[in-house]
């Protein structure tokens, strides 16, 4: 299901104690929905919102060992409190978290069964995270009508998870459609990308090289590691290919792991007719600043 970006809306955020970093409180127009992100070190302020009393759906976040990819944990909540102080005393992970509930109570137990049910569904198959939970949740049966609704409400969701720096649900970023195609070569590989909104997309189908170079950077390397331990990344005879589109931070990062060295993407990537990104991008500048 694609985020709720697809038409203009406007996010609200409010700060109860007036700190940018502290607990913030997030709204959506048109949306009965409401977030509550905060800090593992701010829970016992978020324990005592009115929100955390409700039925829910909640995100644990934080590092990974050994992977560069963030942990995420995905659970649901009636109501979220005890869930969350459980996590709060035995899960050691997580830095910070969000959790969603109705402003007007109307989320019941199945319907936040099916959105945890969704979440995990999506961040499977988006392989931007490593997931903490050990069982896969069963999907609840819903009449058609609360099916739509519940939809709709985890759509509106997915439209605020990258405004939380959260983008660990979507495996496309957007239709490759209008977007100016970018070709890698190196020897005996190819690759395809574009830039869309959210970072550079490796298009399925694309060629990896197998061996890495002894001064790989560590982070790469790391990266590289979780993209073929998550089969992104899969062999294919004497190179890796693609299984499916990926996102990545930057067309260096992507450059980087298709190469299997460090390499500045916006030199690297180019048009069909041989122009560096980097050319693109300049001319498009050059071309906005023309009065």
């Amino acid at each position: 299901m694609p985020p709720s970006a697809s038409r203009p809306y406007s996010i609200k955020i409010f700060l109860p104690h007036g700190d940018p970093d502290g607990l913030r409180v997030i709204g959506k127009s048109n949306w009965t929905g409401t977030g509550v992100v905060f800090n593992r070190t701010a829970y016992q302020e978020a324990a005592k919102r009115p929100e955390i009393t409700k039925t829910g759906v909640y995100i644990l976040v934080g590092p990974s060992e050994d992977s560069s990819l963030p942990t995420v944990y995905i659970g649901e909540g009636d109501p979220i409190k005890p869930r969350l102080d459980s996590h709060y005393a035995g899960k050691d992970f997580w830095t910070w978290a969000v959790f969603f509930t109705a402003a007007d109570g109307s989320l019941n137990k199945a319907h936040v069964k099916h959105l945890e049910c969704r979440l995990v569904e999506l961040a499977k198959a988006a392989k931007q995270a490593n997931l903490d939970n050990v069982q896969t949740p069963q999907p609840p049966t819903l009449a058609e009508a609360e099916l739509a609704d519940t939809e709709s409400f985890l759509a509106d969701m997915l439209g605020i998870f990258p405004l939380l720096g959260l983008s660990v649900f979507e495996a496309r970023a957007a239709t490759a459609r209008g977007k100016t195609m970018l070709f890698l070569k190196g020897t005996d590989i190819e690759a395809q990308g574009y830039e869309s909104s959210r970072g550079f997309v490796v298009r399925k189908g694309s060629q990896a090289k197998k061996q890495t170079v002894p001064s790989y950077p560590d982070g790469t390397a790391n990266l590289r590691n979780d993209l073929i331990r998550q089969e992104v990344l899969i062999k294919q005879n004497d190179t890796y290919a693609f299984s499916q589109d990926y996102v990545f931070n930057s067309p260096s990062l992507a450059a980087s792991i298709v190469l299997g060295r460090n390499t500045n993407g916006r030199t690297k990537w180019k048009d069909k007719s041989g122009k560096t990104l980097k050319e693109l991008q300049t001319s498009e500048a050059n071309q906005e600043a023309t009065p």
